[in-house]
């Protein structure tokens, strides 16, 4: 009798759209735990030993679940989140699920619930009829990783250290593997204006929403596309009232750099913003960092074995170091062997064309399944 096709990409999508019904966004705690309660359902369905993490700062939960391998020590470890940037709404009006020919789309449905949905299922196939990988597994879950991991880096990082690998299951680099990835450098500036009445006395007072339209200006003006320095305001908070001159205003910058010594560029840029006088009056606070994530050979070394397991289904998987920063920054950065980018194929992230190929289900996932039952 033949067996059926295990990795059935229907079968797998049919599970992953019920993940992405549920809408997650990073700010809101009790949506992000509704996901986690789901994901929590499953790896308990499949004997995984449930620990749950109350970071106390907001966010949602972290879940850690746990399976034995075939040999006891340091294992390996499938790190991925269930937070994503689409606000509530999302399903219901610019990003419905639906399908057109082997693109799915949805919210989160390509970063990253597609990839760690099929390294779930992966270990499910692996644990069927009482299997078990050769090494022990954890999975950890993540809720806050798109606003850049700010309450759950210390337990990756203390998480990672125990194991031997990682597995990170963000979305595919145009079908390449991740072995390294460039620093995110997450920066507040604010700046402070003069008040006045806006429709009477406007010469008076000092508008911070102007004053930070030219700083935003001249951060722009920074990014240098060649070389894969960038600088980019993403959100802007300020003002009161139409007839009021603002004294305050805020944003968020996200920049990203390459190397180290771009890195040490941009600090001192933008920490060069701070500034206070008559006409100017900036501050400049620092957020969360992604360090630099590059190639070593423990990962490189992960790379080839997924590589041979790709070639065995006449997959060649290429790799490289990108943007796009992901909990394996800080993995790959404590030098662990670290491989990311094992999700699934597509594009669109973080927009309305948010997309997966229904064609990479199959095969991404048979690489993740014949990671857990080769690495040692």
């Amino acid at each position: 009798m033949t067996r059926s096709n295990a990795f059935n990409p229907d079968s797998i999508l049919s599970g992953l759209l019920d993940w992405v019904a549920i809408e997650s966004p990073s700010y809101n705690r009790e949506a992000v735990n509704r996901m986690v309660d789901t994901v929590e359902g499953e790896l308990s369905a499949l004997g995984g030993a449930i620990e749950r993490v109350d970071q106390g700062q907001g966010y949602g939960d972290v879940l850690l679940a746990r399976f034995p391998g075939q040999m006891e020590g340091p294992g390996i470890l499938i790190l991925g989140h269930v937070d994503t940037v689409h606000p509530e709404g999302t399903l219901d009006g610019p990003l419905p699920i639906r399908r057109a020919g082997d693109r799915v789309y949805g919210p989160g449905i390509f970063d990253m619930k597609g990839g760690l949905y099929l390294a779930v299922h992966a270990l499910r196939q692996v644990l069927r009829d009482g299997g078990r990988p050769k090494l022990p597994v954890t999975v950890m879950v993540i809720p806050d990783e798109e606003v850049g991991t700010p309450s759950s880096r210390p337990l990756i990082e203390a998480e990672a250290r125990r194991h031997r690998h990682v597995l990170v299951p963000e979305p595919s680099r145009e079908g390449k593997l991740v072995t390294g990835r460039h620093a995110f450098l997450r920066f507040l500036l604010r700046c402070h204006g003069r008040p006045a009445h806006a429709g009477a006395d406007n010469r008076a007072g000092r508008s911070a929403i102007s004053q930070m339209a030219r700083v935003i200006q001249q951060v722009d003006s920074w990014s240098d596309f060649a070389r894969g320095v960038t600088y980019s305001v993403g959100v802007i908070q300020g003002g009161t009232f139409a007839n009021v001159m603002p004294i305050e205003c805020s944003a968020q910058l996200l920049c990203v750099a390459p190397t180290e010594a771009d890195m040490e560029e941009v600090r001192a840029r933008v920490l060069g913003l701070a500034e206070q006088g008559e006409d100017r009056h900036i501050e400049v606070e620092e957020g969360p960092v992604r360090p630099l994530f590059k190639p070593h050979a423990g990962t490189l070394n992960l790379y080839e074995t997924a590589r041979a397991i790709a070639a065995e289904q006449g997959l060649t998987l290429e790799h490289g170091q990108f943007g796009g920063g992901s909990d394996g920054n800080f993995t790959g950065a404590l030098e662990i062997p670290t491989l990311d980018g094992l999700g699934v194929c597509g594009g669109g992230p973080h927009t309305h064309e948010e997309h997966l190929l229904v064609s990479s289900l199959e095969p991404r996932c048979r690489v993740i399944a014949g990671l857990l039952e080769r690495l040692e």
